[in-house]
């Protein structure tokens, strides 16, 4: 069998998704299976701000033993790696197909598709679809949520990093002191908020405002950010402001890297996330979470989101399924944001119990591991 070694294409979307998941698949594959990776990248300005000493004026360096490379148009020549991985349907050069074909034995060809809970994508995983005109074959990879799909992204002992902090009351002390946040008062909730546009902002930002417990909201800089700039009465809004009304405060936080951003969700009481990397990572927080899904024309994103909500849900006492799917679909569209909101924070608890034992069930898939498995069975 051919020396394991991996290329991975991502074409960088303005959310940061594609090149969350295609790092974080990087160095999982590079740092702890000791493959020989290349992430070719066509932006490596966005890149840089989830890997802060990439240096975007190179075309070629080394970034936590990971070879990041630019993807220009006119590709240059050079010799595929054994597993090829197409981030979510990007359009590999011409000329690295045409090398892929004239190798022999075949590197084996990936499309690592969007994460989705439908029932459907257990029937399509791991299908080959053969070229038109070439003699390849490229096979669908999906994330996924049970043993039929490839599973999630988790990190080697990402678990135990986790419980180690959620246990040190001294270490949280140390983390909000870093970011400038006082010491909790009684009641206080902590809630991190990195989401899309919302039309339910307003709302949720005023019922924090007026309820009875203090809020605490941990901003990181985004497409958030402008709205809830506008709530309190400013044009727009920079890392390191801090706002107040009411009861509810706001940190507005940088944009971090991603193992900093894990601490945060961690750190946190109730966490708002956005997309594919942040949800999954919401996920092994083992917190009670909302998930904004990336919203399109034709409304297939509800389809999706009811998808995950179902099977998230599905264990959980009838109150506190409820209070889930009101909050997640009004922050996605749908009514009455302040009494789902209220609805959900009285189901905390068994919530906070549920995301551990959700977290420990979907452990088990590597999706990493699962790959080079898939890449050992194929080639």
């Amino acid at each position: 069998m051919r020396s394991e070694s991996c290329d991975i294409f991502c074409n960088v979307v303005d959310n940061y998704g594609d090149i969350g998941v295609s790092w974080r698949l990087a160095r999982q594959l590079a740092n702890e299976q000791g493959v020989s990776v290349r992430l070719w990248v066509d932006d490596l300005r966005s890149f840089g701000k989830l890997c802060p000493e990439l240096d975007a004026g190179l075309d070629e360096q080394r970034c936590r033993g990971v070879e990041v490379r630019r993807w220009f148009a006119d590709f240059p020549i050079v010799e595929p790696a054994g597993l090829v991985i197409e981030a979510f349907a990007c359009k590999l050069p011409d000329t690295y197909v045409q090398a892929m074909a004239a190798q022999e034995p075949k590197p084996v060809w990936v499309n690592l598709e969007y994460l989705s809970a439908e029932d459907w994508v257990e029937g399509c995983h791991g299908l080959p679809s053969p070229h038109p005109s070439l003699p390849l074959n490229k096979y669908f990879f999906f994330p996924g949520f049970t043993a039929k799909t490839g599973g999630l992204l988790l990190e080697r002992g990402l678990l135990a990093r986790r419980d180690a902090f959620q246990s040190d009351a001294e270490a949280q002390l140390c983390y909000w002191q870093s970011l400038g946040v006082p010491e909790r008062v009684a009641g206080e909730l902590r809630v991190s908020l990195f989401g899309y546009e919302n039309e339910a902002m307003e709302g949720l930002l005023g019922v924090w405002e007026q309820g009875s417990l203090p809020v605490t909201c941990l901003l990181p800089d985004g497409r958030s950010l402008p709205q809830v700039a506008a709530f309190f009465g400013h044009q727009a809004g920079k890392a390191g402001e801090i706002w107040q009304r009411g009861n509810l405060r706001v940190h507005v936080l940088p944009f971090v890297e991603q193992e900093r951003y894990d601490e945060l969700l961690w750190a946190c009481d109730v966490n708002f996330v956005r997309g594919e990397d942040s949800c999954v990572r919401a996920q092994w927080a083992a917190k009670p979470f909302i998930w904004q899904i990336y919203p399109q024309h034709d409304g297939v994103h509800l389809e999706k989101l009811e998808a995950l909500r179902t099977r998230y849900a599905e264990r959980l006492p009838p109150a506190a399924a409820q209070a889930v799917k009101g909050l997640w679909l009004a922050w996605n569209g749908g009514p009455d944001i302040a009494g789902a909101w209220q609805g959900f924070v009285a189901q905390h608890g068994v919530l906070a119990r549920h995301g551990a034992e959700w977290a420990q069930r979907l452990a088990p898939n590597n999706l990493a591991l699962n790959l080079l498995d898939f890449y050992r069975q194929v080639a």
